[in-house]
């Protein structure tokens, strides 16, 4: 059985080194309307999640991504294995800031923070689930999967003193290592966050939390800073409701959950406050005759895609990109938009890798339109608003930004055994220039070079710095260099998209034999396809340095150089505001 892994795991290299593809993807001011909308701070406006029911994918499978779009923000991942644990053992629950970075040479990000102990320990229970987990736990080995995205909250609701003992990324490792099913996760986090309090650095957060069945959008706040364990109240405000199977959602940093039927217990789940909380607070008053409204009570966002310039287009662009012939409008205030929407067309992996790329290209949003895209049509080159004369001016927010740390693309599929089933798609840093690379759920480790690295230190030992090294040299000449970069991702990405259904067959034949064999077999695809991808990229790096220096083109097969054509609209703004005059003709 070794012997053929062996050979099986060496076939697949070769494979994958020929790169072939077989078988053919802020938080709110007292006056503020939107929490999230208007501060440079990325605290509050960092993070895309799209979620995809299972009835609304190519494949069935549920899925969920996060681009995790914090621009300085640690991007190390590891893997946490599973664990049985004897009565009695304790749990510490440490401090965790999602913002948080330590310099290379104190250590791994996740060791260092058990060095900030909350204070609290709680009872272990029997058995913990093996999960992935970068900035958040992304995929644990029940396919129980998560995005995440900070939506902010009313100001009065914040409670960052040390008093709560939970953050967004704790609950999220909570989620993994007891949850064995979406719900299952919901109540975790709910339950511990309502016993021990949530905040601390965190404010008011959405996670997609999915599983081979369900997606839901879970979103969780404080409850103010007097709060205390002592108070015999809930430390934390909570709902989710459940995205439709044969429909897709998104949040972009924004509450999403409207109108709540708890009654309704298949679609809705909430913490015992959800309502009173808000009456308590002067946030709903029910003698208004209104239904209660979750996203208007704790969270607005009185504005639009168009009233905003743009920076609250994402949310309109997704209703747009899956559901065109709605006709959905950019001036429709984005609390009226819908929860979730059906796709028409169902989406595959491949299709959701590419929206979590999208500039709004070819509307009046696209970031790489006119003087702002450069003389190279480069929609990176002004990401954000700015300030002149005392003046704020807003740009459009896209889904695509280059200040991403990664991307995940989950996949929780049924008809698989979990270790199978599951897959975290993951892309290091902007995705325009970067790579999916698979992470099956059976895994038992991932590269070293995912564990390591960051903004401040060179490093070719860690995989995040060949995608920026990539990144860095697109972007001086973009509408070509990102040519050569697609042709890339079709050779690899794509590649490994459409190999996994071969890599699925052939892992469950080792699975029916022996599980840890198919582990053993995911575990050589998994590392081997990441080594020859990272390879690539620090190759394409140096290609495109070549290809492209000193803004002329060198061909390396004919060793000739040639110049660089400008476009016309370029040129002729160039000649316009530098007031050039033609040569003379001397005929």
């Amino acid at each position: 059985m070794k012997k053929r892994i062996l050979f099986l795991a060496i076939l697949v290299t070769a494979i994958l080194a020929a790169g072939s593809s077989i078988g053919s993807g802020g938080l709110q001011n007292a006056t503020t309307p939107c929490p999230t909308c208007l501060s440079d701070d990325l605290r509050g406006d960092a993070c895309t999640v799209i979620m995809v029911g299972r009835a609304a994918s190519t494949d069935g499978s549920v899925m969920t991504t996060h681009t995790c779009d914090c621009g300085v923000c640690d991007w190390t991942f590891r893997r946490v294995p599973a664990a049985d644990h004897k009565p009695g053992d304790m749990r510490r629950i440490n401090h965790i800031d999602q913002f948080g970075t330590f310099p290379p040479e104190i250590g791994l990000k996740w060791e260092k923070y058990k060095d900030q102990f909350s204070g609290l320990e709680i009872p272990e229970v029997a058995h913990t689930h093996a999960y992935i987990h970068g900035d958040f736990g992304y995929m644990n080995d029940a396919q129980v999967s998560i995005g995440e995205s900070t939506i902010g909250n009313v100001r009065k609701m914040e409670n960052q003193t040390p008093t709560p003992k939970f953050d967004i990324t704790t609950l999220t490792m909570f989620a993994m290592e007891r949850g064995g099913t979406a719900r299952e996760a919901i109540r975790v986090m709910g339950e511990l966050a309502e016993k021990y309090g949530y905040g601390f650095t965190d404010s008011g957060e959405m996670l997609a939390v999915a599983d081979p069945k369900e997606v839901w959008v879970f979103e969780i706040m404080s409850v103010g800073p007097l709060w205390t364990p002592t108070s015999g109240k809930p430390g934390a405000v909570w709902c989710a409701e459940r995205v439709p199977d044969d429909q897709v959602s998104v949040c972009p940093n924004e509450s999403r959950i409207g109108e709540i039927d708890l009654a309704n217990k298949d679609f809705f789940m909430a913490s015992p406050n959800a309502v009173s909380f808000a009456v308590e607070q002067k946030l709903y008053d029910p003698k208004s005759g209104k239904p209660f409204n979750w996203k208007r009570a704790y969270s607005p966002n009185e504005v639009s895609a168009a009233d905003t310039n743009g920076t609250r287009v994402r949310l309109w662009r997704f209703f747009d990109l899956v559901a065109p012939s709605q006709k959905y409008s950019p001036e429709t205030p984005n609390m009226d938009l819908p929860f979730s929407v059906k796709p028409e067309k169902k989406l595959s992996v491949y299709d959701v890798m590419q929206m979590t790329r999208d500039h709004c290209e070819g509307t009046a949003f696209d970031t790489a339109r006119g003087l702002q895209g450069g003389a190279f049509t480069n929609p990176n080159y002004l990401p954000r608003g700015f300030k002149l004369d005392g003046k704020q001016y807003n740009l459009p927010r896209v889904i695509g930004v280059n200040r991403a740390e990664y991307v995940t693309v989950t996949q929780a599929r049924s008809g698989l055994p979990d270790p199978i089933g599951g897959i975290i798609w993951l892309a290091f840093g902007a995705q325009d220039t970067s790579c999916f690379m698979p992470l099956y759920a059976g895994i038992t480790e991932i590269p070293r070079s995912f564990q390591v690295g960051d903004h401040w230190e060179f490093s070719r030992d860690s995989a995040r710095w060949a995608f920026d090294y990539v990144d860095f040299h697109t972007q001086v000449i973009y509408f070509l260099a990102v040519q050569d970069v697609r042709e890339a991702q079709k050779k690899w990405e794509k590649a490994a998209v459409d190999r996994t259904p071969l890599i699925d067959r052939q892992a469950q034949e080792f699975y029916e034999k022996d599980p840890a064999a198919a582990r053993q077999f995911l575990n050589e695809y998994c590392n081997n396809n990441a080594n020859l991808v990272i390879n690539a990229w620090w190759k394409l790096g140096d290609d495109l340095l070549v290809k492209y220096n000193h803004l002329w083109l060198y061909d390396a097969k004919t060793r000739k150089q040639s110049r660089i054509d400008y476009p016309e609209g370029f040129l002729r703004a160039l000649v316009e505001y530098n007031k050039l005059k033609p040569a003379e003709d001397k005929k």
